[in-house]
């Protein structure tokens, strides 16, 4: 009896693993691949040739991409034609794009829809070399559409690629696209490829402005062989501000779509860290299972019937790929369990079994487990950055030894969970299993009610029933029976464990923690059986030690774990001031010392940026000749109740950036190289007018219309991001063990102008 449980405890630490290790295929570098099949070491060609350099909008990196894209495309027999203007999509994040356009005709040409494959192919500003993030979106179409068109197949629907541009900025490819190219009419179905880090599963979600069940019907018949998705992953990515391409087909034109994105390895998103040597290969063998299926199948599909009324709980399991099942069976489910729930105790009691004192008991353990573990998780983020306070500066939130943190967490949580069940051994094991039922029940309730995309949550709460059932008939179950009924569970919850703090950050730990002990009682049925409970606890506790001592040997920044660094140097013209700036919180030798003698908080001179970061510190720097831009004064009139200014700004230097912000005013219009700012963005701004990312040193028109009794206040902030290389300077080599900020403004020169209308 002892040597099954040992061997079914091994067999539920292995389902563990497989959870995790069944989610993705596998690469084999130089396997022999038919030409008629995705290769994805044909497709890290691609990614190795667009990663050689950062290639943001109006980087130099950036037109070479372009090229080589086009250049590829054609080698294919394509038609490859641009698509060039600009746009400021709803951010009024303004750039001149060049979108990337193919199409390959089917056999029912303009009789039906097409289908888009979609990338983008601009890279972060400034140093992000987009390997990830998307030169393998872009390699991955290209490999594919390679190997479709080697069949000689004539597809029955219009096949559109669409490689967007400006898709860092604000989805400016992609609105320039939507809302002012033919083709946007054509699509009924788009695919798009993404990545929010380097590496790990890629996940499906859904882009629909109604409900999902025939997308969900569709994905399924279409039989990719390793989907990664669950409707509980594309409810929080709709509560969430990270939008992609895709977001503009569906809001600006109501077509649906999937995308299909990474986020593991996220401390390299948007960094110099982005690269080609950095990639996961089995990452991108998985974009291609999805893109191989889903291509052939959407290329012959009725793409004029996706829309659907109803939605689909989904979610993925080994074995069984993708299961879904209509929002009609969420409360029938539920209330099959409730009922399930009353019986099983009817009968416990009926039986003797189960009895009102030791069910008490049982709460016990599970509300210790759920309290400490859920602080602990909660204030996982507050403690490290206590203890490694430059950890601030990853702003991510996801550190190098994150995946350490969270076995650390992990092993704790299980260490909480079997000491506190060791305590209540006496208790048993039906008692035991009431209040993790209850608990189940009452969150499998919540979120039927307020978050029905995780409503599968239910299922494996019936293989804990019937755990409670067999235990109530059986005093000795057998051990692989109560392993068998754990396993929905450990298939199903085991990667949510990972996929929080890996999407959300380390901040989000709790959801680490508490799905651990969430699916600790549901493998209660077989845990209860244990006599080893107390040498497990203090086995995860040991564990836990040895993790952290690892976590902080793993602490320190270095050339492979570089740290992010800033520094700016800012020239206010309105009072003739220098400044150097930074965002870290925790200064390097390398930019520490430009704030030696006289550092101070920047007391709200900032510069905000993505996550709300603000600059840190500031220490006055020498008066540097930089060139403040040249201010036009076109038109300044007054027609009626409105006044209407009109001016052109033009760089006397090298620029990449002119920010705009005015003061709080009334604007009834703007328009922006003769793009027109929506209305709902003029009402719900702040201070910010506009955003210029600026190619070949391109002017920038204001046209603005405001109450003639309103006094107009423009700050215009310009920023090139040259100043380690400006001869002006003599700033030394970023250090190898750390690398620029992202999601700031940096390396920069950037000069401020206030501009007054009375």
């Amino acid at each position: 009896m002892k040597f099954s449980r040992t061997l079914a405890l091994i067999l539920l630490f292995f389902a563990v693993y497989w959870s995790f290790k069944s989610l993705m295929p596998s690469y084999n570098a130089n396997e022999d691949v038919s030409i008629n099949s995705f290769s994805t070491d044909r497709a890290l060609e691609h990614v190795k040739q667009l990663s050689k350099e950062p290639h943001a909008v109006g980087f130099p990196g950036h037109a070479r991409a372009r090229a080589y894209i086009i250049s590829e495309l054609k080698k294919m027999g394509l038609e490859t034609i641009t698509q060039e203007g600009y746009t400021a999509g709803d951010w009024a994040n303004l750039s001149n794009v060049t979108n990337i356009l193919a199409r390959i005709k089917g056999s029912a040409s303009g009789d039906g829809k097409a289908l888009l494959l979609l990338s983008h192919y601009d890279s972060n500003p400034h140093s992000s070399y987009g390997a990830s993030d998307a030169g393998s979106g872009v390699a991955t179409i290209l490999e594919g559409i390679r190997a479709f068109l080697s069949e000689n197949k004539t597809p029955k629907n219009d096949i559109i690629i669409l490689i967007s541009d400006a898709e860092e900025l604000g989805l400016n490819g992609a609105d320039l696209f939507v809302n002012n190219h033919p083709w946007a009419k054509d699509v009924g179905l788009v695919l798009n490829f993404e990545a929010r880090g380097s590496g790990g599963p890629s996940y499906m979600l859904i882009e629909t402005n109604r409900g999902n069940g025939t997308l969900i019907k569709e994905f399924t018949r279409a039989n990719p062989k390793y989907p990664v998705a669950n409707s509980l992953a594309y409810s929080i990515y709709k509560m969430l501000p990270n939008d992609t391409d895709l977001t503009v087909f569906r809001e600006d034109a109501d077509i649906e779509g999937f995308n299909f994105a990474f986020i593991d390895d996220h401390y390299d998103y948007h960094t110099a860290l982005d690269t080609y040597e950095r990639l996961d290969r089995n990452t991108l063998a998985h974009q291609g299972s999805y893109l191989m299926p889903l291509l052939t199948y959407f290329s012959d599909a009725d793409l004029s019937n996706l829309k659907s009324l109803n939605d689909h709980v989904y979610f993925n399991m080994s074995f069984f790929k993708l299961i879904s099942y209509p929002f009609e069976w969420i409360w029938p489910m539920f209330g099959i369990a409730v009922l399930t729930f009353i019986l099983l105790l009817f009968t416990g009691f009926k039986k003797e079994v189960l009895n009102t004192k030791d069910i008490f008991k049982g709460f016990v353990p599970v509300l210790v487990a759920l309290i400490v573990n859920g602080l602990a998780g909660y204030f996982c983020w507050s403690i490290i950055t206590w203890w490694y306070p430059d950890f601030k500066d990853i702003l991510q939130g996801f550190t190098y030894n994150g995946y350490t943190y969270i076995t650390v967490y992990v092993m704790f949580s299980l260490f909480v969970c079997f000491y506190t069940y060791h305590k209540f051994r006496k208790t048993s094991t039906p008692n035991l299993l009431v209040a993790p039922i209850f608990i189940w029940l009452v969150i499998c309730g919540l979120v039927a009610q307020y978050l029905k995309g995780a409503s599968f949550f239910i299922v494996p709460l019936f293989g804990l029933l019937a755990g409670l059932l067999v235990t109530i008939n059986q005093k000795k179950p057998n051990s692989f029976l109560m392993v068998f009924l754990a396993l929905p569970a450990v298939l199903i919850y085991s990667p949510f464990i990972k996929m929080f703090p890996v999407g959300l950050g380390l901040k989000m730990m709790v959801g680490a923690t508490l799905f651990t002990t969430l699916l600790f009682f549901l493998a209660l049925p077989f845990f209860g059986q244990l006599k080893s409970k107390g040498r497990l606890a203090y086995l995860f506790l040991l564990l836990f030690f040895a993790f952290g001592i690892t976590s902080h040997i793993q602490s320190d920044f270095s050339e492979v774990r570089p740290k992010p660094s800033s520094l700016m140097y800012v020239y206010d013209a309105d009072n003739d001031s220098s400044l150097w700036a930074t965002y870290d919180n925790v200064l390097i030798g390398w930019n520490g010392q430009f704030f030696k003698n006289n550092k101070r908080e920047a007391n709200g001179q900032t510069i905000s940026s993505k996550y709300r970061t603000n600059l840190s510190y500031v220490a006055d720097a020498p008066k540097k000749d930089i060139q403040l831009p040249y201010i036009d004064t076109v038109i300044d009139t007054i027609i009626g109740d409105d006044r209407m200014i009109e001016l052109c700004i033009t760089p006397k230097r090298d620029v990449n950036r002119l920010e705009v912000f005015t003061n709080p005013i009334d604007l009834k219009s703007a328009t922006v190289n003769r793009v027109e700012l929506s209305s709902y963005f003029l009402e719900n701004r702040r201070s910010k007018l506009v955003t210029h990312y600026i190619s070949n040193n391109d002017f920038t028109e204001l046209q603005l219309k405001f109450p003639k009794d309103s006094v107009l206040e423009l700050t215009l902030y310009e920023a090139s991001n040259d100043l380690l290389k400006h001869p002006e300077f003599s700033i030394p080599e970023r250090p190898k063990n750390s690398i620029p900020m992202p999601f700031v403004l940096n390396d920069a020169i950037l000069t401020i102008k206030t501009l007054r209308f009375e």
